[in-house]
């Protein structure tokens, strides 16, 4: 079955979507044209919004009224998990958003988000614009009746804020713990009950006891987030989100639509976002860890044998899908492009930031 045509006709919340309601975006002022974005995130919520509403004004901006993005935030139109449905299907024109939500559509797009001992930010750059990974994006989300683009990316994210002390790996047994994501499956191995709730609602589910623990982002979302005043034990390296991606994906019908200008101005504005929120976020994390600590949260990192724990159990879960053609030949094409970039990265950066270290101190 074509999936496309499959998805013009499927119900989204309960409503019928009708093939027609996969139209040209809507003419403003009859010179241009806006379309309607949905997001994961509410407003104003640190790094995740910070990227789609600089993606949004990027896109304003440099159209001159060619093109105008309406950013719907959750509950104005669909919630923050139906981003991915409503754009497929044409309820909506385009979402930002984490692509690893929607590994139940299919495995692979958790590789364009984050995977467990994954890639960096800039291992994921290299592999997204330079050994294949945008085209294969594209593969995936032809599937879907979409097009993709790597649109901001949050850096390393930490592992996450818990009630008590993490000192074996027999203290996730029970936990129960949000993690979207492999990294999430991850820790189901390890015995943790893991939950994937909307970020609106986290801080209510960890204060209310819902949640022993969760993951966010990193310092200075979690700050803002609110999360050391219910929680005082943050882990500050994950191994779940080495440099976690976020999506901007058009409806393909929508894209097919624009003019070669306009495609150029979407394109352009995502590749601008991605610089844009790594530098600000990376530049601003130490300065909130500080804070953070101000407020009584101890900051440690997982002992070496959790570590080992996180490493067999993400082995096993990469596997699993192995039997899908396409999260194969992502996963293989991943691998490779990290294999390349690291052994570059760790004989020059890595020698040098020790070297650095060692010579200078600080």
């Amino acid at each position: 079955m074509d999936r496309r045509s499959f998805l013009k006709k499927t119900t989204l919340g309960g409503t019928a979507v009708a093939a027609t309601s996969l139209a040209a975006p809507a003419i403003a002022d009859g010179h241009g044209r806006t379309l309607t974005m949905v997001t994961s995130w509410p407003e104003g919520f640190a790094v995740l919004d910070d990227a789609a509403s600089y993606f949004t004004n990027a896109v304003n901006t440099m159209s001159g009224g060619s093109l105008t993005i309406d950013k719907k935030t959750p509950g104005q139109l669909v919630g923050a998990f139906e981003v991915f449905d409503a754009v497929s299907s044409g309820q909506a024109d385009m979402y930002h958003s984490a692509d690893y939500y929607f590994g139940g559509q299919h495995p692979g797009y958790n590789f364009f988000t984050a995977v467990p001992f994954g890639a960096t930010a800039q291992e994921l750059f290299n592999w997204y614009y330079n050994d294949g990974g945008q085209e294969l994006h594209d593969e995936l989300g032809q599937i879907f009746g979409l097009k993709p683009f790597q649109c901001g990316n949050s850096g390393s994210q930490s592992g996450g804020w818990f009630r008590k002390e993490i000192k074996s790996v027999n203290d996730f047994q029970g936990l129960r713990f949000r993690m979207p994501g492999q990294g999430g499956q991850v820790l189901g191995k390890l015995g943790a009950s893991v939950q994937n709730i909307p970020g609106g609602e986290l801080y209510q589910a960890l204060s209310s006891g819902a949640l022993d623990g969760l993951e966010w982002v990193g310092p200075l979302a979690d700050e803002r987030a609110g999360f050391q005043e219910v929680a005082k034990f943050y882990y500050a390296a994950g191994f779940h989100e080495p440099g976690s991606g976020l999506t901007a994906a058009m409806n393909l019908d929508v894209w097919e639509g624009l003019d070669d200008a306009q495609k150029a101005i979407i394109d352009n504005a995502t590749k601008a976002t991605n610089i844009y929120q790594f530098s600000r976020t990376m530049a601003q994390n130490g300065a909130a860890l500080e804070r953070l600590k101000s407020q009584g949260v101890t900051v440690l990192n997982y002992p070496d044998d959790v570590w080992d724990a996180f490493g067999a159990a993400s082995t096993e879960v990469r596997a699993e899908s192995m039997s899908d053609p396409l999260y194969k030949k992502i996963s293989d094409s991943f691998v490779a492009s990290l294999a390349s970039s690291s052994s570059w990265i760790q004989q020059s950066d890595g020698f040098y930031l020790q070297q650095r270290q060692r010579v200078m101190g600080g």
